[in-house]
């Protein structure tokens, strides 16, 4: 086959980039090595930013979003019984919405699907050959028979352990990361969600997060340890320990259930540089992991769009390279800046195991200080709802 730009990874960054391509015609092929199902039955954050909204809608697939979505203002976050709101609209005049990321795929694959995108399921052994020249290629295997694709570029959009970022040489690339002790596990339910806005708590006992998909269907996290397996928790264990992390008003009027998924994720931050070598360019967790604390992942992979939809259309349109040239730096720059709210943002709620008294009462102290300061909420708003692209 050939194409203009191969995708590899037909998660929601390499399908939003493949849609919003096809909206100014040019052409792409999105290589995905598990089944459409598959991809569709991963559960993932639900918090979308503003920049990733205009993104689907100018992509031609924002209207379920906007009417199914639930703008938030604001969210909470508590220590011991203490609670306290921060508000995005005052601070920024942005909501954020509550999405699920399952959604996001599911509206891409319908988008891509009725305009006969080209997707390419149950690849293996997937390599980039002559990504540092101008004629790159994408070998792959698929129903046993070797393909090629050939392409001007080749976008890697295909997460952490992907081919992509391994095809850039050791020799020319660095890797920034930080493992956290701990991990998060987490409990799918089908039961109302027992407050209308998110609640980050930090307890005694560990971290906590209160979360929703609708007004029937919750997502609560709690802080755990990294070699806890999921079959460790029962749903009551989970549900009795969620409520010892929240305030008390918040506990008694929890309603809970059967869970219907639960899984354990650990926390990384990480970070690769550059984000292009040749005509390859990374996006999303190719290039870069932060911890859920915040909902950043898929924010910040759509910000990765952003940029190299941009350089991309600029070289298409008007023949203009500055663009994708400038695609690494660009995306990078916004890249730690998340990075550094992920991780400042993961560094206040959590419990860490080698915590001595004193940090715990620094930790407490700038609590305070965020609940009582404006100028501090500001700033948290800001990088909640989006810094700007």
């Amino acid at each position: 086959m050939r194409t203009q730009v191969a995708i590899i990874g037909g998660g929601p960054s390499g399908l939003l980039l493949s849609q919003l391509l096809h909206t100014r015609g040019i052409d792409s092929v999105v290589l995905e090595r598990q089944t459409k199902a598959y991809v569709l039955q991963r559960i993932r954050a639900g918090v979308l930013e503003q920049g990733l909204l205009d993104l689907m809608t100018e992509a031609g697939v924002g209207e379920r979003v906007y009417r199914e979505g639930f703008a938030h203002d604001g969210t909470l976050l508590s220590y011991g019984d203490e609670m306290f709101r921060i508000d995005f609209t005052e601070h920024t005049d942005k909501p954020v919405m509550v999405y699920g990321q399952t959604e996001v795929t599911r509206d891409l694959y319908e988008a891509r699907e009725a305009t006969d995108g080209r997707l390419v399921f149950q690849v293996s052994d997937v390599e980039i050959v002559g990504a540092d020249t101008d004629s790159p290629k994408v070998q792959y295997t698929v129903d046993g028979a070797r393909q090629t694709l050939a392409c001007d570029y080749v976008a890697g959009c295909d997460g952490f352990h992907g081919v992509s970022r391994k095809t850039i040489p050791e020799t020319l690339r660095k890797d920034y990361e930080k493992v956290y002790p701990f991990g998060w596990l987490g409990v799918l339910s089908r039961t109302p969600p027992v407050h209308h806005e998110l609640i980050y708590a930090n307890s005694e006992r560990g971290f906590a997060l209160c979360s929703m998909r609708n007004e029937a269907l919750s997502r609560y996290y709690i802080q755990c340890r990294l070699d806890d397996r999921p079959e460790d928790w029962s749903d009551q264990a989970f549900w009795d320990e969620l409520r010892r992390r929240i305030p008390g008003e918040q506990a008694a009027r929890l309603v809970t259930g059967p869970s219907i998924e639960k899984s354990i994720a650990p926390l990384r931050s990480f970070v690769t540089e550059p984000m292009r070598w040749g005509r390859l360019f990374l996006c999303g967790d190719a290039a870069h992991i932060v911890p859920p604390t915040g909902a950043k992942g898929l924010n910040t992979a759509a910000s990765d769009v952003h940029y190299l939809y941009t350089g991309l259309r600029q070289v298409y349109e008007e023949g203009d390279a500055e663009g994708l040239d400038r695609y690494s730096e660009r995306a990078l720059a916004r890249v730690w800046k998340t990075e550094r709210f992920s991780w400042w943002f993961s560094t206040l709620m959590h419990r860490f195991p080698d915590q001595t008294e004193f940090e715990y009462k620094i930790q407490l102290a700038e609590i305070e200080f965020l609940r009582t300061n404006k100028a501090a909420q500001a700033a948290m708003a800001q990088n909640y709802v989006g810094l700007p692209y």
